[in-house]
């Protein structure tokens, strides 16, 4: 933090690196990108660390080689984007360029594969099962993911899939394909059953078919129903709530039958939409966005639902929106792009400038404080020029995160907003803080905020910070 208040302890890391931190055994498991020598565009080697959670210190790392290079510090994901797993006495990191190990908590090898996934993938346990995304085509030589692939066979899809944690070995793989942005978690329906919720849709001409969303059961990777979506973008995460399952396509938010695979309720999220906002304390206006010809309407994982509040970023405006699953009603509340703050000085926002002119776009080209991109050592470390934008709109954003009364939602740029998720309003009494992750132009992050034991742990391009209460 800009101001250095609350903290535990934090450790300088040599290199970029994405991961969420991931909190067991009393110990902090992430990932880095190899450090390099020189400013660098790609990057495929990652470092798996180590490090004890109540100090920070460093216990072991080891490097995981990877195959297919990848942009580093993307703004969607990068070799070292996958959250490790921890199942008992083992954990498991995946290398989003080609490989996946298994570690005992000492650090000794216990298997190692070659395999493709994706740096998107959030990888979960269920019972002895190691489910992930996993991918098949690989991504060009310049780290970019072609559109050559959009007409390929199931046999080039990309799909869930479940390994055996003791031995790596595939238990199943989804009948049916996966979008490579989209976020799984494991759930449990109504009657018991564990399922996750996929979808296939989104850029890069991607394969699998149809668009849509299905109902993956995970004790054996078979479909349960599918709901075809034309035009589909479906780089997001998919919860359910008394019996329905709710997403976010193009200006409107379903609720569809968790059973049937029915569409029990359509919301538009996008006319006449109840704004508020932190800026100058205004009194309630109502807004209706110009879709245009955007596919997109939220910022690219930023959704999360909890309890009965849908949350989401918009993706045009800057605005942090909920829907109440229950009733169906939408608000939304504009918050400042960035928090650039200067120590012994009142905080500083940067707000929000509408476009000069008609079609312009809307969230590019605004006036914050660029993050630089370099690593600890001064090395720059980026290979796509939208990483040094603000966190809003086309890009994959760290996916929200709460923690009891309060949702933490991180952005690239470094900003984090603390909001109260069960507000009776979405207002400014909603919001508790609005914090940083460093000095502004110098804490771009893509990891998630972790808990545990009442401390929070992110991690930014040059450092793992652990907050205390």
């Amino acid at each position: 933090m800009a101001l250095e208040e609350n903290i535990t302890w934090k450790i300088t890391l040599p290199e970029t690196g994405q991961s969420t931190p991931v909190i067991a055994k009393g110990k902090v498991f992430f990932s880095t990108l190899k450090p390099v020598e020189t400013d660098s565009t790609l990057g495929k080697d990652i470092i798996a660390w180590c490090c004890d959670a109540g100090s920070g210190k460093v216990l072991w790392k080891r490097e995981i080689v990877g195959k297919h290079p990848l942009r580093l510090s993307g703004c969607f994901s990068d070799s070292s984007a996958p959250p490790a797993v921890v199942a008992g006495n083992r954990v498991i990191f995946l290398n989003a360029s080609g490989r996946i190990t298994c570690f005992d908590l000492k650090g000794k090898t216990l298997w190692s594969k070659p395999l493709l996934s994706v740096g998107r993938t959030l990888p979960f346990l269920h019972g002895n099962r190691y489910v992930f995304t996993r991918q098949i085509y690989p991504p060009e030589p310049n780290g970019v993911f072609p559109h050559k692939y959009a007409d390929s066979p199931k046999e080039m899809w990309t799909q869930l899939q479940a390994l055996d944690i003791k031995s790596g070995e595939i238990i199943w793989t989804s009948e049916c394909g996966v979008n490579m942005g989209m976020a799984t978690m494991p759930q449990t329906r109504a009657d018991g059953r564990p399922v996750a919720v996929v979808g296939r849709g989104g850029g890069h001409g991607p394969p699998e078919k149809p668009f849509g969303i299905s109902m993956v059961d995970l004790r054996n990777g078979k479909t349960l129903w599918t709901l075809p979506l034309e035009g589909f973008m479906a780089t997001m995460s998919y919860r359910l709530h008394k019996g329905a399952v709710h997403v976010f396509h193009r200006g409107e938010h379903l609720s569809v039958n968790a059973v049937t695979g029915k569409i029990d309720r359509r919301v538009s999220f996008v006319a006449d939409v109840p704004v508020r906002t932190l800026r100058d304390q205004i009194a309630m206006r109502t807004e209706t966005l110009d879709k245009g010809k955007a596919k997109r309407l939220i910022t690219q994982n930023s959704n999360l639902l909890v309890g009965k509040y849908h949350y989401f970023r918009s993706y045009v405006r800057p605005w942090l929106g909920r829907v109440n699953v229950e009733t169906g009603k939408v608000e939304c509340l504009e918050l400042p792009l960035q928090l650039a703050r200067v120590p012994d000085q009142k905080d500083a926002y940067v707000w929000y400038a509408e476009p000069k002119a008609k079609g312009d776009p809307q969230l590019k080209n605004q006036a914050i404080v660029a993050s630089d991109l370099k690593n600890s050592r001064g090395f720059k470390v980026v290979g796509d020029k939208r990483s040094h934008g603000n966190g809003w709109g086309h890009i994959a954003s760290p996916t929200p995160t709460v923690a009891g009364d309060h949702l933490y939602v991180p952005v690239m740029n470094g900003t984090v907003y603390i909001i109260k998720w069960n507000a009776a309003n979405l207002d400014a009494s909603a919001v508790m803080a609005i914090n940083d992750l460093g000095v502004a132009g110098k804490s771009w992050t893509r990891a998630s905020v972790s808990f545990a034991g009442g401390r929070a742990f992110a991690h930014t391009i040059r450092e793992l910070i652990c907050i205390g209460k």
